[in-house]
């Protein structure tokens, strides 16, 4: 008797958690400043005055009304949000160059999104792309303020009134990339129209805060060396931001090991999981502090979805259904296909033809490069290179 009020308790359970995702196949309301990617293309920041730039307005359409008011009263911050969005669709692309779903991006004033439709889905692909556009922004930021590029920051001086730690052989100095300013900026843009109020959301806002986290915990120290004829006098340290590659591998392995997830029992209490979010630091999820040891702003608790998994941490990605299959063409989902595609015939990992092609087989063919060779440097300061020519043998999905 008491294991069918397990079983249906369970049933129930996962009823309310499939009845939420449906309701909820939105993508949320905070991903349309992806569109601002498109800002560093030619002619989309038009120069109007020395002090500022302003964006073609069907770009700048893609920002909400507070994304825009940030923009306004941070000049600078436009063409550094822009190089971020950039460089996280050229890190997810690098990612997942070898995989099934190889992060494609379309044009985005057709297609509405600039990723297309696969963030109608709350899927491992879309929590992936929410943390490294959230990362990509942090970092961007961060060493713009270094860079003077942002008028309403600099450097982060707050090192430099800390005592050095274990010895007096150095001294907090130089110019720290501000990740404090990153992240909080980062925070109010990205976070923008992401309330909480679903499970969707909630899903948006943790995968958005996991990749601020991991540009935060990867902050590394450097210090310089100062001294007659090379010795080391005295020596200068100051934090720096990481290679946003260490960013993008780490958030590839949290992509690997994603952690599906459900709305939980308090919050299907209070109102089928619309429990707004609030920034309240002691109801903060699992007390868990980001690498800057800032509790997460958010109160709610994001539950497992199979009840024997452990609770997802601040830096683990989060998602609420299966993948599809990307072996298809499907419109409807945005999905391209693996037609056509180019595999690996030795690799028995994603990359391999019998992956990656999903059984349907492959045709070989050799094809004529023109590629540069035996490049050598001249001073100074100029690289010149020859064109040889090879023949490849190339394997493509039919």
């Amino acid at each position: 008797m008491r294991l069918w009020v397990i079983l249906g308790a369970l049933a129930v359970a996962i009823h309310a958690s499939l009845a939420e995702i449906t309701r909820n196949k939105n993508r949320g309301r905070g991903s349309m400043w992806w569109g601002i990617a498109k800002a560093g293309e030619p002619n989309n920041f038009l120069p109007m005055s020395p002090a500022s730039l302003h964006m073609d307005p069907t770009v700048y359409a893609t920002l909400r009304r507070k994304q825009r008011r940030l923009a306004r009263e941070n000049p600078g911050v436009l063409m550094a949000v822009a190089r971020g969005a950039n460089q996280a669709i050229a890190e997810c692309q690098h990612q997942f160059r070898n995989r099934r779903w190889n992060c494609s991006t379309k044009n985005f004033l057709r297609g509405k999104n600039l990723f297309g439709k696969i963030v109608d889905r709350g899927c491992r692909e879309t929590a992936f792309i929410y943390a490294i556009t959230s990362a990509a922004v942090t970092h961007s930021i961060a060493r713009a303020c270094s860079e003077g590029s942002i008028q309403s920051c600099s450097c982060d001086y707050t090192h430099q009134s800390r005592a050095p730690s274990g010895s007096l052989e150095w001294e907090w100095g130089g110019c720290s990339d501000n990740i404090g300013y990153g992240f909080k900026f980062s925070r109010e843009f990205v976070d923008t129209g992401e309330r909480g109020r679903n499970l969707r959301e909630k899903m948006n806002l943790h995968n958005n805060e996991a990749g601020r986290a991991h540009v935060s915990s990867e902050m590394r120290q450097e210090c310089k060396c100062h001294g007659m004829s090379g010795s080391c006098t005295v020596k200068t340290c100051w934090m720096r931001l990481p290679n946003f590659r260490v960013v993008g591998d780490n958030l590839k392995d949290r992509f690997d090991g994603a952690s599906r997830v459900m709305v939980s029992n308090s919050d299907r209490v209070r109102g089928n999981g619309n429990a707004i979010a609030s920034n309240s630091a002691s109801n903060s999820v699992h007390g868990h502090r980001d690498g800057l040891g800032r509790r997460h702003r958010y109160n709610f608790q994001l539950q497992p979805y199979n009840p024997e998994h452990k609770p997802p941490g601040p830096k683990d990605l989060v998602y609420l259904e299966p993948s599809p299959p990307f072996c298809e063409k499907n419109p409807k989902l945005g999905i391209l296909g693996t037609h056509g595609r180019q595999c690996n015939d030795t690799s028995i990992g994603v990359d391999g033809c019998d992956l990656m092609c999903c059984g349907r087989g492959y045709k070989t063919q050799e094809v004529m490069v023109v590629e540069r060779c035996a490049c050598t440097f001249h001073w100074c300061c100029e690289v010149k290179c020859n064109l040889c020519k090879h023949k490849k043998t190339i394997h493509t999905c039919l």
